[in-house]
């Protein structure tokens, strides 16, 4: 009788360690993906055109005369939705302009060179991208 309670006791003490490991193992891997995943940057999730027509190339078995032609109506929608937006382009480097400046006001000055710098990596990141995806179409 007594080796049964200490074999049920001994089950339940195992069960418990395994709960709480799982339980220590989900936090752990949630606080790690929050933590250190989730402070890497983001990558252009926009596709090429390359990679649109390889797409659906695969997917739609397209003809090399159909892929012309997609190639064409991509081309197309992106420079009408490029020339839709263009307009905007003084008006948001505007007020890029005027959100810096705000943020450059509440800071010291040794804080405001270490910004300008942070600015200085962040629009060459910006100018790198742009060619990257003038590149790609």
């Amino acid at each position: 009788m007594a080796t049964n309670k200490a074999r049920l006791e001994a089950a339940g003490l195992v069960l418990v360690v395994f709960l709480l490991g799982a339980l220590l193992g989900g936090v752990g891997n949630h606080l790690w993906d929050e933590r250190v995943l989730g402070q890497q940057p983001v990558p252009n999730t926009k596709p090429t055109r390359d990679q649109v027509v390889d797409d659906l190339t695969q997917r739609l078995r397209l003809t090399p005369e159909q892929q012309k032609q997609v190639v064409v109506a991509i081309d197309d929608t992106r420079a009408k939705w490029q020339a839709l937006y263009a307009p905007l382009d003084p008006t948001r480097e505007q007020i890029r302009q005027q959100g810096r400046a705000n943020i450059r006001a509440v800071l010291t000055p040794e804080q405001q060179t270490k910004f300008d710098d942070f600015l200085r990596q962040l629009d060459e990141q910006r100018k790198k991208d742009a060619a990257a995806a003038a590149a790609a179409h």
